[in-house]
């Protein structure tokens, strides 16, 4: 299932003369998306490493993440880089796959493997660093909106997929047709149940407070309180008010 990542990623000749980017981009009818040998690339290994439910939602993703740029008056390829909102949707859930599960928290391994595969396939370092961090940071609401445009508008669309956050921005009729073309096969439960597999096995994925730990309490029945942290830490801080204590 990884090989062809694999073969791409360190095969020097192939990434010298197979994989193009930042140049004039053909596009994939009927959604018109990105089609530079990179964007190529990086759809075969998402289609490759994910199950249908993730490489769905990676899709939309990107979808929403126009249409709601749109929405709020950005156009593609003049106020933001398309190319990099479409390769940070695409693979921002890699570290929920075989090819990119690590010992880190799922949104760091993810984006520490795309970050290996663009930059194999070498793309620019600033532009690599730019999908890292739309990547790392997708479900940190408030600080992936504040690092730039590109990891603002990758964060609208991953965020509306998962929670319909702005939706009703959406142009009448569109996530309707998104939909009957990209089925949701109920992601929501689908990816947390991929999450949660992950830190079942090695709980130091859900590092306390993030919302992979969320997710293990809530599906694995572990959890880890900021208060659990404070008595472990070794310096003997006590509570202000017996309340805490109860």
């Amino acid at each position: 299932m990884s090989r062809s990542w694999r073969i791409l990623a360190f095969s020097p000749l192939l990434a010298a003369t197979s994989v193009g980017h930042g140049g004039a981009m053909t596009t994939t009818s009927p959604w018109n998306l990105p089609d530079s040998d990179i964007c190529s690339a990086a759809r075969q290994l998402l289609f490759d490493a994910a199950t249908p439910a993730i490489a769905g939602h990676c899709v939309r993703s990107h979808l929403f993440a126009r249409e709601i740029a749109a929405a709020k008056g950005m156009r593609a390829g003049v106020d933001y880089d398309e190319e990099i909102v479409y390769l940070a949707c695409l693979l921002h859930d890699l570290g929920i796959t075989d090819i990119g599960a690590g010992a880190q928290r799922f949104e760091v391994d993810g984006a520490d493997a795309a970050a290996s595969f663009l930059r194999a396939n070498g793309l620019s370092e600033d532009r690599v660093t730019t999908v890292w961090q739309s990547i790392a940071l997708h479900t940190s609401v408030g600080l992936a909106d504040r690092f730039g445009v590109e990891q603002s508008v990758s964060f609208f669309g991953i965020s509306l997929d998962i929670n319909g956050l702005d939706k009703g921005l959406l142009s009448p009729g569109f996530a309707d047709r998104v939909h009957a073309d990209w089925p949701r096969y109920d992601l929501g439960y689908a990816i947390a149940d991929l999450i949660a597999e992950g830190s079942r096995s090695n709980p130091t994925k859900a590092p306390p407070f993030s919302f992979p730990a969320h997710l293990h309490e809530v599906l694995n029945g572990e959890s880890v309180g900021f208060f659990d942290v404070i008595e472990n830490s070794g310096w003997g801080d006590r509570p202000a008010s017996r309340r805490l204590t109860s």
